[in-house]
């Protein structure tokens, strides 16, 4: 598990001591196949970095049909926007495997960056990436 935590996006360029320090506070979460992780539109305040199986992130088009934004798979995070904007989620996470993952809630990661601000830019670089 250290390993694909290692490899996630928010993790790059980061002390190792750090990564430590935040992964002590990730919280392991397990998902079926087919499961709402989230729904567009609901309030979100926590991020995910899948561990191992896929996830899909979807968005609904005005006409009801759903557009397929992306598949991540392990080392992949997802979420972390509502880190940022706790308004409304923007789009869906549907597992399409099993999927087993870690979680972190914002008042736990602000914490984290506050005392670490090269984390809030790596952050915006993998949002940025994704753009």
């Amino acid at each position: 598990m250290d390993e694909i935590l290692a490899r996630a996006g928010i993790f790059q360029g980061v002390e190792p001591s750090a990564v430590s320090a935040l992964t002590k506070q990730l919280q392991p979460v397990d998902f079926p196949r087919g499961h709402t992780v989230f729904a567009e539109g609901e309030p979100g305040d926590r991020l995910y970095i899948i561990i191992s199986g896929k996830v899909k992130i979807g968005r609904r088009s005005p006409d009801g049909r759903e557009n397929l934004l992306t598949i991540m798979g392990p080392s992949d995070m997802f979420g972390e926007l509502s880190i940022f904007d706790p308004g409304p989620r923007t789009s869906s996470a549907t597992t399409i495997t099993e999927v087993r993952a870690v979680s972190m809630d914002r008042e736990a990661l602000r914490a984290w960056i506050a005392d670490r601000p090269e984390i809030a830019e790596q952050l915006l670089r993998v949002l940025a990436r994704r753009l």
